[in-house]
């Protein structure tokens, strides 16, 4: 008896060909959270979660603000009296809250950046931002950590980027195999640091323990 083979369109592709999906209204994202409520047992008419479909709507705006916001418009200004500076800035320890977008639990974490400029360097307030506008989205710690990288390396075009980023991601603490306190570290290289291990080992000591300035 012959084989028979079937051919399954990947669940990518066939997601990627359907019409776009436009953005419900607001009231439409209340009565989904109504029925949420709902859905996990709970009455959404009762005194105490009457008005929480209103305010998981308000509080989604503000969680997810970084859809709004593009690398270019944070990155747009940069400094040039910096003399003869040529080594690398680091910026350590900078917070960051985003969401799991498989489960939409939350990740909290630090990142830590560094990059070699070329002539001009950007406000250091800048690079914060741009891992605010990131971490703001539905996200896995890899992408996070890639479009942090490539939002610098882009738009600054500098000699070499680094980031790290340590991060507790609650879907693992809160569900499934429910560990608490366990981190997951992403690092990414672009130029020097890609081609140099020596600049990787600078900057996670850098990193770790605040020696090698």
């Amino acid at each position: 008896m012959d084989a028979v083979i079937k051919s399954f369109q990947p669940r990518a592709e066939a997601l990627a060909k359907a019409e776009p999906i436009q953005k419900p209204s607001r009231v439409e994202a209340e009565a989904a959270a109504r029925t949420l409520v709902a859905w996990i047992g709970d009455d959404p008419t009762r005194e105490g979660l009457l008005d929480t479909p209103e305010r998981l709507v308000k509080a989604f705006e503000e969680f997810f603000t970084g859809y709004n916001v593009k690398p270019e418009d944070v990155l747009d200004r940069t400094f040039g009296e910096i003399g003869t500076f040529d080594d690398l800035v680091v910026v350590r320890d900078i917070q960051f809250f985003s969401y799991c977008e498989h489960h939409m639990f939350p990740i909290m974490g630090k990142a830590h950046v560094a990059y070699f400029p070329v002539e001009r360097v950007v406000g250091l307030s800048k690079i914060a931002r741009v891992i605010e506008m990131y971490a703001r989205r539905l996200q896995t710690q890899e992408h996070l950590t890639s479009q942090i990288i490539n939002a610098i390396d882009e738009n600054l075009r500098p000699r070499g980027v680094a980031v790290m980023l340590e991060a507790e991601h609650l879907c693992m603490a809160m569900r499934g195999v429910q560990k608490q306190g366990v981190s997951t570290v992403t690092t990414q290289f672009t130029g020097v640091f890609r081609d140099d291990p020596a600049e990787q080992v600078r900057f996670i000591t850098m990193v770790r323990n605040g020696k090698g300035f």
